[in-house]
Order: structure tokens, then sequence, then C-alpha cells
């Protein structure tokens, strides 16, 4: 017969002799030190990080505000050149429209 009823785990008296006896007054004190000062790194740990991409941010905010100037006085400057590309069109086809009168003019003096 076994000893052990089928309720009961054989490796359940093993278990329990197998873990170490509870720590003592200074070990405790020790064990929550450890877990304190390994809190207190990562609060650190999480606050840096925290810093970074703050930084991060604000690096990012900065270079997408110098882009955006940029690119305002870009299309202002092509509105510029736009509207001079217009004159010198218009000036072009008034040009353009007086040498062909002249011509005109020459051909017709020419064949009376």
């Amino acid at each position: 017969m076994c000893s052990f009823s089928s309720e009961q785990s054989p490796y359940l008296f093993l278990g329990f002799a197998l873990h170490p006896p509870w720590p003592s007054k200074r070990q405790h004190q020790h064990l929550r030190l450890n877990i304190h000062k390994r809190r207190r790194a990562q609060l650190q740990e999480a606050r840096r990080r925290k810093r970074m991409i703050i930084l991060k941010l604000t690096e990012i905010k900065m270079r997408n505000l110098k882009l955006y100037m940029e690119n305002q006085s870009i299309i202002e400057e092509n509105q510029k050149l736009r509207k001079q590309a217009m004159l010198l069109h218009k000036e072009n086809d008034v040009l353009l429209f007086q040498l062909q009168k002249k011509l005109s003019e020459q051909n017709n003096s020419k064949t009376n």
C-alpha cells in the first residue's frame, strides 16, 4: 500500500523540503533594499527615456518649422518668378506683333 493518499502528491513534501528557509531579518532588509534600488533605477531610466523623447520631438518640431518657413519662401519666390515670366511673355507678344506689323508693312511697300 502506498503511504500517500491519492489526493496528495508524493512530491509535495520534497518540494517543501527543497525550498530554502525563510530569509533572516537582515537578508529580508537587503532584499527590500535591492528591490527599492532596482525600482529607483527603473524610474530614473523611464525619466531619462521620456526626456530623450521630448528632446527628439522638440528637434523634430524645430526642423519641421524650419522646413515650413523655407517652403513658404520658395512659394513666394515662385510666385514672383511666375509674375515676372508672365510680364516677359506679354512683352514678347507685343514685340512679336510689332515685328510682324513692320514686316508686313515692308512687304506691302515692296509689292506696291
